[in-house]
């Protein structure tokens, strides 16, 4: 009896390229005319912003903006000036070879900041940036979907697979005018500003995608004699095209801020208590449809000896996202080192790092939070001061997390009190988002092969043998030592499932 082999190509995604790229910033500034002389520098902050990128060939290219934020005092001290710089990058990085349907994750960090003041009137600045880039794609692989003939046995395995994905990038402009309350005083300069933009509601209207959600805006602002926190969101809705999706597609639209632009100007008594918000957006956009097919993953001949070929398949399915909210404490500073007046205090996390245990179905989360504020001494100097705290956290994940999540670690609400013994404390309502990988790997089998001018030798003249079977030891495994069929085992010992439960005696027919 001939062999009969059934074949299905499926999509699968192959990992094209990942690695780090460093780049060096360097700025040297003189301060203009207008800049009073520097008494005494407060902070710095590098911003890193992945501003564009585009697979060429087997070329990624990029481009990388760093927003440079320099913070000083006067002689006065009492007033903060700002700086603020911008430096871009272009950049590219040699993928190796040409991908179909690249899917590209790119991320920037600041290292260490370097800077001085070299006089009154110039600074100096030194930092590297790290860039992360992964890039995947879409190979077709041909596996085993069935086969029949010369007693042929087979585990099979039904596959959720993406047989189709669509994806696209879209850049917004936002703008938007907020004026701050008579109670609050009005702006000389922004200090800092954060802006985050979550994941959009999707909603699809004849062919495109509708996606709305809303930008949150974080600022600090400078007065005469202080700092003074402000807050407002900007909402956005967008049609974007996606040529071929619908109804059976599932869709997930994100949001990255690219730049936030503020501008404080004059209200009509020539106040500056309006602020001018330009936001640019990226909106990313990823469609995929799925299906279901049936793959051999092991096989064997009862009578033949039997050889297979097989391969890892790496299959691509939607990312889900698990959210999990905590509380995160540092002890600032106590007794007299605790500053006089605060006017902010905020959060920055770093080096965020996650290791998934899957049969515990935990994941432990590990990283850097820096605690900074913006404050007073007694002098009544202006002091930004930050420190430093370590957490880790353990957060409950399903079965099937991948090793190779990844996670953003979103920062809430952060407070801080004074206690009666005159210790300063924080604290950070923090969000970790775990991103599930958009794919898993199995064993499929990609060929059979049966020499029918071979049978397999018994040990005996028998139709029947006794086997002990261990607990959990699954029957497929049996069927394929013994050289007979799982439906076989199953039937002769009265068994349900395909897991034994305990160790028992089981009868094994033999299969000619």
């Amino acid at each position: 009896m001939e062999l009969k082999l059934n074949r299905e190509t499926i999509p699968a995604a192959e990992n094209i390229f990942s690695g780090v790229q460093e780049q060096s910033v360097e700025l040297d500034y003189i301060l203009p005319d207008y800049f009073p002389d520097i008494f005494r520098l407060l902070r710095c902050e590098v911003v890193p912003v992945i501003t564009e990128y585009s697979v060429m060939g087997d070329r990624l290219a990029y481009e990388l903006r760093c927003d440079i934020r320099i913070l000083y005092c006067g002689e006065d001290g009492k007033k903060i000036q700002c700086i603020t710089q911008q430096q871009s990058f272009s950049r590219s990085a040699e993928l190796g070879r040409t991908p179909q349907s690249p899917e590209v994750n790119i991320s920037a960090r600041t290292g260490n900041v370097n800077y001085r003041a070299v006089n009154k009137r110039r600074l100096d600045m030194r930092c590297a940036v790290s860039v992360k880039i992964c890039v995947s794609g879409i190979r077709e692989q041909e596996v085993i979907s069935d086969a029949s003939g010369m007693n042929i046995q087979l585990l099979k395995t039904p596959v959720t697979i993406a047989s189709k994905c669509l994806s696209a990038v879209r850049d917004i402009s936002l703008s938007d005018e907020t004026e701050i309350s008579s109670a609050q005083p009005p702006i000389s300069c922004i200090v800092r500003s954060v802006c985050t933009a979550n994941d959009c509601e999707v909603k699809l209207i004849s062919g495109k995608l509708l996606a709305k959600g809303q930008a949150q805006v974080n600022v600090l602002y400078s007065y005469d004699e202080g700092i003074e926190p402000l807050e407002f969101t900007v909402p956005f809705s967008q049609i974007i095209d996606l040529d071929g999706v619908d109804e059976t597609f599932l869709c997930s639209v994100c949001a990255r801020t690219v730049s936030c632009e503020l501008t404080p100007s004059p209200d009509k008594n020539g106040e500056n208590r309006i602020l001018k918000c330009e936001l640019g957006l990226k909106l990313v956009c990823h469609a995929m449809k799925e299906s279901q097919v049936m793959i051999v993953s092991d096989a064997y001949s009862t009578v033949y000896p039997c050889e297979t070929e097989s391969a890892d398949i790496t299959v691509q399915r939607p990312s889900e996202n698990i959210s999990e909210t905590f509380r995160w404490s540092a002890k600032l500073s106590q007794g007299e080192t605790v500053p006089k007046k605060i006017f902010a205090v905020w959060v920055t996390p770093g080096n965020i790092s996650i290791s998934i245990d899957p049969e515990q179905r935990v994941a432990d989360i590990s990283g850097m939070l820096t605690f900074s504020m913006a404050a007073q001494d007694d002098s009544g100097m202006m002091i930004c001061p930050d420190k430093d705290e370590a957490f880790e956290v353990r957060v409950p994940v399903p079965e099937g997390m991948s090793s190779q999540a990844c996670t953003e670690l979103i920062v809430g609400d952060v407070s801080y009190n004074i206690s009666p013994e005159g210790v300063l404390t924080a604290k950070a309502e923090l969000t970790a988002v775990i991103a599930q990988s958009s794919s898993y790997t199995l064993s499929a089998i990609t060929d059979i092969a049966i020499d029918e001018n071979i049978r397999k030798e018994r040990d005996g003249d028998y139709a029947v043998k006794l086997y002990y079977g261990a607990d959990n030891e699954k029957i497929w495994d049996i069927a394929k030592r013994c050289s007979t069929s799982v439906e076989a085992i199953i039937e002769e010992n009265d068994l349900e499932g395909d897991t034994l439960s305990g160790g028992t005696m089981l009868l094994i027919p033999i299969k000619d």
